[in-house]
């Protein structure tokens, strides 16, 4: 039995497309909204959510990023944990 796909790439598109619009939705636009990923793999998300705002609104949102390595309930199984700061986006009203 080979791999299932669960969502292909416009799928995938159409998800980030109406994720995007929600938060618009719940935030009155993008006047005041900054985004954060959590690292590693949210970072990606909140990236292709910050570019497809960026060509719903014409504005590029400033993007964050959250290492919540030492808060893991596994931490105990990673080799070599580090801690990380946080990168966070500018919060200007701007």
């Amino acid at each position: 039995m080979g791999p299932t796909t669960v969502l292909d790439e416009k799928a995938i598109d159409r998800t980030i497309t109406r994720i995007s619009h929600e938060i618009l939705e719940k935030n009155g636009g993008s006047k005041n909204l900054s985004l954060i990923g959590i690292r590693t793999r949210g970072i990606y998300l909140a990236k292709r959510i910050q570019e497809k705002i960026n060509t719903i609104e014409k504005r590029e949102l400033p993007v964050g990023v959250l290492d919540i390595t030492m808060y893991r309930d596994d931490i105990f199984k990673l080799k070599t944990p580090r801690s990380r700061k946080l990168r966070s986006p500018s919060m200007s009203t701007t």
